[in-house]
């Protein structure tokens, strides 16, 4: 072995011997409390940083869909996975679904039926349900206050509210569900329901229905990190429970706000330009 390689393996077990592990912070922490409550405050913008949109589970990095057009561009990164135990325990018709859903990722669709059922909903600029929204490439921000959150993201300008202290009924299934809160200890915790079950986990297929149930919990375990977690219980798709973890990450540079990603126009050629190409021929 190279001097070079020694001198760089020392380095590395230096660093990683001197780095604390964040649930160490994490069991000693106490967050401010929001004015006027004995809870944590929330309020912030935030991002996950991770490879969770592309796949949930570890995974290679992967070339583009195109890569004779894009290079390197629109690659996908190699990621350790988000999962707990690493697997998704699909039933057996499940797999192939995800499967299928993969392959035809991309495929443009020619009419309604076609559409419903084919196609990452992510480039058709479908809001993004929950958990997916949490960990998309893009930040966004917690407005917290003693009877309700609210959370803006800046992917297609979905939004949700999340009820604490009562629990309405939900007045019908929608892409982002319908959030009911509570607190239990410093740990907020997000009861889930009623999504239309037509968006995708990621961006490898893996899916629910609307059946699903989504569990989150959000705990500060430092100033600048929350500590995300979502159970996902679905048993039209899943023979049990599973859960995703990650840490999500304060944005602290001067001015930081949420931009928009309008996304709609964007997709308009993907969903439409066929249609507009049949007129003019």
């Amino acid at each position: 072995m190279g001097n070079w390689r020694r001198l760089l393996l020392v380095v590395v077990a230096t660093a990683v011997a001197g780095v604390e592990p964040a649930g160490a912070q994490g069991a000693s922490y106490t967050a401010p409390r929001l004015v006027g409550t004995e809870n944590p405050d929330l309020n912030g913008i935030w991002q996950a940083l991770s490879t969770a949109n592309w796949d949930l589970r570890p995974h290679t990095a992967g070339p583009s869909p195109f890569p004779e057009l894009l290079g390197t561009l629109g690659a996908v990164p190699a990621g350790n996975g988000v999962i707990q135990g690493n697997e998704i325990p699909y039933q057996p018709w499940a797999v192939d679904q995800q499967r299928q859903n993969f392959e035809g990722r991309l495929i443009r669709p020619n009419d309604n039926s076609t559409n419903e059922t084919t196609g990452d909903p992510e480039a058709k600029c479908y809001l993004p349900g929950v958990p997916r929204a949490t960990y998309m490439p893009f930040p966004f921000q917690i407005f917290h206050t003693p009877g309700q959150i609210f959370t803006a993201y800046a992917y297609a300008g979905a939004t949700r509210q999340i009820h604490l202290g009562r629990q309405p009924q939900s007045p019908n299934f929608s892409w982002m569900g319908w959030s009911i809160g509570r607190w239990e200890g410093d740990t907020l915790v997000v009861d889930v329901t009623d999504q239309l079950g037509k968006t995708w986990l990621d961006r490898a297929g893996n899916f629910y229905s609307d059946a699903v149930h989504v569990v989150e919990r959000y705990t500060p375990i430092s100033p600048n990190h929350l500590l995300y977690e979502a159970t996902i219980e679905d048993p039209t798709v899943f023979t049990r429970s599973w859960t995703i973890r990650m840490p999500l990450y304060r944005r602290i540079e001067e001015n930081a706000e949420v931009l928009e990603f309008n996304c709609v126009e964007f997709a308009e050629e993907f969903l439409y330009g066929q249609f507009i190409e049949e007129l003019d021929d």
